[in-house]
């Protein structure tokens, strides 16, 4: 089907459909881009006839997959107030881009005003007989790293710092270290000089990636060299060695926001194409911020819901990861008008989805807007939880506060106060 084809894919050799949608846009444009320049070679309207229902799809015959970069311009109703704020001058980037082109060195600042367009991926990635490690989630050691930190020193030894290479040379580190499990802190592609500013005459930077620009792309400026059309490759290649480690992958994942910001913020994907239904909006078209970051992705809404669970599966099928980390998850059990919900339909799709089946799903269960669920996160047994209060409580204990050695032992011992054994299993508390 259409709908089932979101993003650019190579159908052949020399032709590519491209799909996408939006709820409530007149008309939607085509715009194909030479590597590195900043004007389109070709602008194409998609025909009234390519369109059903919501969904925009048309296949570009004699095109390279390897020859350009494409976006999007949508026009539509300007009612900020009823958040529709379409505009049709606006370059946008697809929010299901399998590769993102416009940031490639960390640190380097694009030179162009709508930096980001996607770009085919050619999936020819050779797994060999890779598997994944499917460990018991009561055995899991899990190691938290950042990326670039990880590698960046001179001290690491690696020939590639700062990126998947690096931290595919620094495995047999990790097995003397006895992990099993290494949770990746974002990895999706984003911008690190998007909040560049200075201080004491030095630039700061988004070190840490929780500002997604894109959640089915990899972080291009984590890569050694630029993959353009192999992009996934270098990523692939670590996933795969570390299975043959017998190390499995988890992911923090970010969905609870995206890097848009709120009515001050950029303009480049997801406000053009549906702004009311990918946020979370007050009655007077503002943006709720339960983030703390500006936005918050409006995740019970059937449009987002598809989205979420269409990355997720991409991502265990494309590139085999094992579980999830889900940041300040808490917001996808909020309702769209920021309620929280008992059954929120989000969690409960990721919780029965067959392909997510032997995933593991990890909740940090707050959010910034107060929402508070260690021990209580809607899990349908599924979702294991951050213990929040494990660490505070460890750490009153360590510190010498009265009276924490009766709370410090139960933390410990597998914290049963707050996850009943009968109804949470023995794998919630990490």
């Amino acid at each position: 089907s259409l709908y089932e084809m979101n993003g650019a894919t190579a159908l052949s050799a020399n032709a590519i459909n491209f799909t996408v949608h939006s709820r409530n846009a007149v008309s939607c444009e085509l715009l194909l881009f030479r590597h590195k320049e900043t004007e389109p070679f070709a602008v194409l309207p998609f025909p009234e006839r390519y369109r059903i229902g919501d969904v925009y799809s048309m296949i570009v015959f004699n095109l390279n997959a390897k020859d350009f970069e494409y976006a999007y311009r949508m026009d539509g109703p300007y009612d900020p107030e009823a958040g529709l704020i379409f505009d049709k001058t606006q370059i946008l980037l697809d929010p299901y881009a399998k590769a993102v082109t416009g940031q490639s060195v960390w640190g380097e600042k694009p030179s162009q005003f709508s930096p980001y367009r996607g770009r085919v991926v050619l999936n020819n990635f050779d797994w060999g007989t890779a598997v994944r490690p499917l460990l018991p989630m009561r055995e899991l050691i899990i190691y938290e790293l950042h990326v670039r930190g990880f590698t960046m020193h001179h001290s690491s030894g690696v020939k590639h710092p700062g990126t998947f290479s690096g931290l595919r040379e620094k495995i047999p580190y990790l097995k003397e270290l006895g992990i099993n499990a290494v949770e990746l802190m974002p990895i999706f592609e984003f911008d690190e000089t998007g909040s560049l500013r200075s201080y004491n005459g030095q630039d700061l930077i988004d070190y840490w990636g929780y500002n997604s620009v894109s959640f089915f792309a990899p972080n291009t400026s984590y890569c050694s060299s630029i993959e353009y059309n192999r992009e996934g490759t270098e990523l692939k290649q670590l996933v795969k060695t570390l299975h043959e480690n017998g190390i499995e992958v988890i992911l923090d994942v970010v969905f609870n926001h995206t890097a848009e910001g709120n009515e001050q913020g950029s303009f480049f994907s997801f406000k053009g194409f549906d702004n009311n239904i990918y946020y979370m909006l007050t009655p007077d078209g503002k943006y709720y911020n339960y983030s703390g970051c500006g936005n918050t992705l409006n995740c019970n809404h059937p449009i987002v819901q598809r989205m979420i669970l269409d990355c997720l599966r991409y991502w265990v099928t494309t590139y085999r990861i094992d579980g999830f980390r889900f940041d300040l998850a808490s917001i996808l059990g909020r309702n769209e008008d920021g309620s929280p919900m008992s059954k929120p339909p989000l969690l409960q799709s990721l919780a029965f989805d067959p392909i997510l089946g032997k995933t593991k799903l990890i909740a940090e269960a707050w959010d910034a807007g107060g929402l508070y669920q260690v021990g209580s996160f809607p899990s349908w047994n599924r979702f294991a939880e951050w213990n929040g209060r494990y660490r505070d409580d460890i750490r009153g204990f360590l510190k010498g506060d009265t009276d924490t050695a009766a709370v410090a032992a139960q933390r410990i011992t597998g914290s049963a106060d707050l996850y009943d054994p009968q109804t949470r299993g023995h794998n919630a508390s990490i």
